[in-house]
């Protein structure tokens, strides 16, 4: 059984996680919306990647015999300054969330919740590649700047990103 300290932790990150996949939505639709549709799709996986990450949180709670309390998330922003800007937002978010990890794994410890500290690892080593991943966007961007020939050189770039799972093409109608 999963102490109560750790499950609502865990339904905290839940909610967390949902606001994730809620901000990519609303990236890849201002992307999208700017003629950047290699950003957007990438920013559509993200989206679903965070789904996942949803799903294991959700799973442990129910595995370790714990309760699911979904909780409201806020309106994500849904305009940025640019796609610089956009990607910026993405890593500081990003960030925020290594931040909660690590609050849960700290927790976790304290608590003596080796289940959680174990599946709370795929997280922390997760985190280090989001965080990553997301720098080298903005780095790529930064370098990029106002040059229209680098962002669409940047955009088919991230348009070759493979999702995990089967995404529906965007419409362009």
């Amino acid at each position: 059984m999963v102490k109560k300290s750790i499950q609502d932790k865990m339904n905290e990150q839940i909610m967390h996680e949902i606001f994730s996949g809620y901000l990519y939505l609303s990236m890849a639709a201002y992307l999208h919306g700017k003629g950047f549709d290699g950003m957007g799709h990438w920013m559509r996986i993200q989206a679903v990647e965070e789904q996942m990450h949803t799903m294991k949180f959700f799973d442990h709670l129910l595995e370790r015999g714990g309760s699911v309390k979904l909780a409201a998330i806020k309106k994500p922003q849904m305009t940025w300054k640019s796609p610089l800007d956009a990607f910026r937002a993405a890593l500081k978010h990003e960030q925020f969330i290594t931040g909660k990890i690590n609050e849960l794994m700290t927790l976790s410890m304290k608590e003596k919740d080796y289940a959680s500290r174990t599946m709370l690892q795929y997280f922390i080593d997760e985190q280090v590649e989001e965080e990553d991943t997301a720098e080298k966007n903005v780095r790529m961007l930064e370098m990029a700047g106002d040059s229209g020939q680098g962002l669409l050189m940047i955009d088919r770039d991230l348009a070759g990103r493979v999702s995990p799972i089967t995404l529906p093409a965007p419409s362009n109608g």
